[in-house]
């Protein structure tokens, strides 16, 4: 697996330590981003807005599915990745409502209403 936007996101978040805009969430979410053949884990932890970031393949409330080409777009803030799970490109399973949370998280696409 080449290295890009996904995994740079996931490094910078991680990098981040802490986030007020989510000083309420609770919760863990991991992100399985496949390519080709294998699959890419990251594991984001998140309590009263303390961010952790891992590569570890731990259980987690909510798992959030798609391919790199789909999260390299999200990632790029060319991507709504809310609008990309009603469309069938992103599977969430799980409790989706910690996902709304973490978009906070996820650059959003500009140029539209």
């Amino acid at each position: 697996m080449s290295p890009g936007r996904t995994s740079a996101f996931f490094e910078r978040l991680a990098q981040r330590e802490y986030d007020p805009m989510l000083r309420n969430a609770v919760g863990t979410a991991r992100f399985e981003i496949t390519d080709k053949d294998s699959t890419e884990r990251w594991l984001v932890t998140i309590d009263k807005g303390a961010i952790s970031v891992s590569r570890r393949n731990a259980r987690a409330e909510t798992i959030v599915r798609g391919d790199r080409k789909t999260f390299d777009k999200a990632a790029a803030g060319r991507l709504n990745v809310m609008a990309a799970v009603l469309r069938g490109e992103i599977v969430i399973s799980g409790d989706p409502r910690f996902l709304v949370q973490l978009q906070r998280l996820i650059p959003r696409p500009s140029g539209g209403p």
